[in-house]
């Protein structure tokens, strides 16, 4: 799983509204998404409980103007499983490039002040 921000120190969280954040957890949440197909195996990749899972995936579905994550119905036989919404895929795109550029932007700052730690 991709996790830069603990990596390099940085732990890159948007406060996009009030009451409402993207950040690492919710990220990590549409990557492993659109690698399982699956809420409940993207919870288990993560270590997610099925409540935290399905609350994540409720504030982000009614924060932006659509969903970010699809969802179908499994039933008896099976044959339910998520994905990413073509917003859901832009979202993670977009968060994954900011982050990525902060962590370039604070990197010599980061390494000034590791080298003087004991």
């Amino acid at each position: 799983m991709h996790k830069p921000n603990q990596i390099e120190g940085l732990r890159f969280r948007l406060v996009l509204k009030p009451g409402f954040a993207l950040g690492p957890g919710k990220a990590d949440l549409l990557e492993a998404v659109a690698a399982t197909g699956s809420l409940a195996s993207a919870g288990e990749r993560l270590g997610m409980s099925p409540k935290r899972v399905w609350t994540l995936t409720r504030e982000m579905n009614e924060a932006f103007r659509a969903p970010l994550i699809e969802t179908e119905k499994g039933g008896s036989g099976g044959g339910g499983g998520a994905r990413l919404s073509p917003l859901g895929e832009e979202v993670l795109a977009r968060y994954r490039a900011m982050e990525r550029d902060a962590t370039q932007a604070i990197a010599a700052g980061m390494d000034a002040l590791r080298s003087v730690l004991r």
